[in-house]
């Protein structure tokens, strides 16, 4: 019986991974990784290993979740060291949990390996902090959307009410209904609110409004997918402390030294 490490990749620079992770793909007999994985990381695979893409885009799924499933576990079974690597963390919106499900039921072994999630890092890359002493003393991470749709099954109230800095992810799309209802439950329609796409990419891209106003300004500069959603006062912090944006100062991989 072989073993699998569900491994979260981090954000997009690739020097975001943990050390953990990265022996994980370089042990790997096989690896399944997702459309937001940088793929200079698959530089550190095997030169033998099997690399399948399991990619999903919104609306469209390249690989279906049972699928990937099966693949974990038939891959173990044949004795392999199976790496299924995630943007993120596996446990923040990356299925990690249904994966671990399906390994528990077939008796396989695994461990999980943390990622940084972009809802900290993405933040951070564009100098927004998610906490601070004068500004926020909680924050949540928050799905922008709910399988089937299952919208109001998200707690706006409490969201709206009782946390300082929301991080939402995969919300560019409901962007005018997220906003509507934050405000329905009781932010301001001046409540800053920050979009960041591709957050600690080369090609990251930061736009910042109210409640009132960022559906207009999304739509007029035209920021898609993939993009993380910062709602709270602390998205102020951006014009003074965006270092990575305002100065150009990108990432330089140390895949790119190693290969």
């Amino acid at each position: 019986m072989g073993k699998v490490y569900l491994v979260g990749a981090g954000p997009g620079d690739p020097d975001l991974i943990t050390l953990k992770g990265l022996k994980a793909i370089q042990q790997a007999d096989v690896i399944l990784y997702d459309r937001l994985v940088n793929k200079d990381l698959l530089e550190y695979a095997k030169s033998d290993a099997d690399i399948i893409y399991c990619g999903k885009l919104p609306n469209y799924h390249t690989l279906k979740q049972e699928t990937i499933n099966n693949f974990l576990v038939k891959f173990a079974k044949k004795g392999k060291i199976v790496t299924r690597l995630k943007g993120g963390d596996p446990f923040v919106f990356g299925r990690g949990g249904e994966e671990a499900e399906a390994l528990v039921q077939q008796g396989i072994s695994f461990e999980i390996v943390p990622g940084i999630t972009s809802g900290i890092a993405a933040a951070a890359y564009a100098g927004i902090p998610v906490t601070h002493r004068e500004y926020s003393a909680s924050f949540a991470f928050v799905a922008g959307h709910r399988k089937d749709s299952e919208h109001d099954a998200i707690k706006w109230d409490s969201l709206a009410k009782g946390v300082d800095t929301l991080a939402i992810y995969m919300g560019v799309r409901n962007l005018p209904y997220i906003c509507q209802k934050l405000m329905k439950h009781g932010k301001t329609s001046a409540t800053p609110i920050a979009l960041i796409h591709w957050g600690t990419c080369a090609d990251q891209r930061t736009v910042t409004g109210t409640l009132g106003t960022i559906v207009d300004i999304v739509k007029e500069e035209q920021i898609e997918n993939p993009s993380m959603i910062i709602v709270g006062e602390v998205v102020n912090f951006h014009d003074r402390l965006n270092w990575f944006e305002k100065t150009g100062q990108h990432y330089y991989s140390f895949a790119q030294e190693a290969y």
